[in-house]
């Protein structure tokens, strides 16, 4: 029998053990206080498009991309006279939205039909507004 008492004290443990699932504690009190906003997004720098139109010619965008209020006809990536459809088909937001991630991250999203040859100009929020506010521009 005293060599049994091991094995039953250890039974009686594990008896309990598992049967209601975890049990997580609970905190009776909070120190501090909880910040009055959960997110801490900044907001998009606003665009000048007369800026973005400079950049937009100092940066050889038009050896690539046609569009129509920069004269230019490049062929080697999407027609930017289409990005609001682009936009769409894409499903990543707002066309301004989908304009500065494709800036910004050129192969985040590759239009089909072209291939993923935009590089990253490494060009600051400020200057990637300017040039969404000038591709967004209603000409």
């Amino acid at each position: 029998m005293r060599r049994l008492l091991p094995f039953l004290a250890l039974a009686f443990l594990l008896a309990g053990c598992g049967s209601k699932g975890v049990v997580s504690p609970t905190a009776e009190t909070v120190v501090g206080s909880l910040p009055a906003t959960t997110t801490s997004a900044t907001p998009a720098a606003k665009g000048d498009a007369t800026a973005g139109a400079a950049l937009f010619k100092s940066n050889g965008c038009g050896g690539c991309h046609k569009f129509t209020p920069a004269g230019t006809n490049g062929t080697v990536g999407p027609d930017l006279d289409k990005l609001s459809q682009y936009a769409t088909q894409a499903n990543q937001g707002s066309e301004a939205d989908f304009i500065h991630e494709s800036i910004a991250n050129p192969s985040s999203y590759i239009q089909p039909g072209y291939s993923n040859s935009m590089p990253n100009f490494g060009l600051s929020d400020k200057q990637i507004a300017d040039l969404v506010a000038y591709l967004t521009k209603k000409q």
